[in-house]
């Protein structure tokens, strides 16, 4: 209530403002002064905006190279990953292989050795048949 009092106070009756000539022009240089300092204020906000909105395109920028250049080198170091994994698994297949080799030779030369034994068994065992 008291704010409304306060408003109608401040407003001048239309007596006061036909016998106050120079009443509306100050009144219109008054709201003229608050339109410029609003504009004022909207351009100093305007270049607020505009300053956080180019922080938000060079951040949005900077991630967005970031996430290349992580792409990048994630994708670089799978390569790697895969090659060594790759050459890893043959080395250990050629040892494997290499020992299945061994494995072969040594039973060849033992069915060999094994051969040798029972022909000469069968010859202890036997020793008419040569004389």
């Amino acid at each position: 209530m008291k704010s409304e009092d306060m408003r109608k106070r401040m407003k001048p009756t239309m007596e006061e403002r036909d016998g106050d000539a120079g009443y509306g022009m100050g009144m219109e240089i008054v709201q003229k002064q608050e339109n410029d300092t609003s504009i004022v204020a909207s351009e100093e906000m305007e270049l607020n905006i505009t300053g956080i909105l180019e922080k938000i395109e060079n951040f949005t920028q900077m991630i967005s190279e970031l996430l290349e250049s992580g792409k990048t080198t994630f994708k670089e170091l799978s390569n790697e990953f895969e090659e060594r994994l790759i050459t890893i698994h043959k080395e250990q297949i050629d040892k494997w292989q290499e020992e299945i080799k061994e494995l072969r030779l040594l039973d060849a030369s033992n069915e060999e050795a094994s051969a040798i034994l029972h022909n000469a068994r069968f010859l202890l065992q036997n020793p008419t048949i040569d004389a």
